[in-house]
């Protein structure tokens, strides 16, 4: 009894660091991060964009933001009631079920690490200064 006890408060304690540091965060504004365009099935030069997103922003905003701002960014989106935002082209290519062609969403993390979200452009929240990558590949 006493070892769940303990095994309880630990875990109590645990959960109130984890979040007094996200209170005490030093980020408070708008973050920088990169948004890397990248065709695996052409050879095409890879397209990076940088931009600042909100504090706890969506990647949907940050996208929208780099192509109000540039004519080297196109992309469209089907909005879906069950899923939301799907991202159906970039710079006018599309994904295509018959080639089973889509456009991956992936992130790298400041530490390095790649990683594939499981939302997305229309969930996702980019953390400060992290590479995003869309890349077209297939399934």
């Amino acid at each position: 009894m006493a070892l769940r006890l303990l095994a309880l408060l630990s875990s109590l304690l645990f959960v109130f660091e984890l979040a007094s540091s996200a209170c005490n965060s030093d980020i408070k504004g708008p973050y920088p991060i990169s948004l890397v365009v990248y065709n695996s099935l052409a050879d095409v030069k890879n397209l990076t964009f940088k931009t600042e997103i909100a504090y706890r922003g969506i990647l949907l905003g940050a996208m929208k933001k780099i192509q109000a701002s540039t004519d080297e960014f196109k992309f469209t989106i089907n909005e879906t009631l069950d899923y939301g935002p799907y991202l159906l082209s970039v710079n006018g290519v599309a994904g295509n079920d018959e080639n089973q062609t889509y456009w991956e969403l992936l992130s790298e993390l400041q530490n390095g690490t790649i990683i594939m979200p499981d939302v997305g452009v229309g969930c996702y929240i980019p953390n400060p200064h992290d590479k995003v990558i869309l890349k077209f590949t297939k399934w």
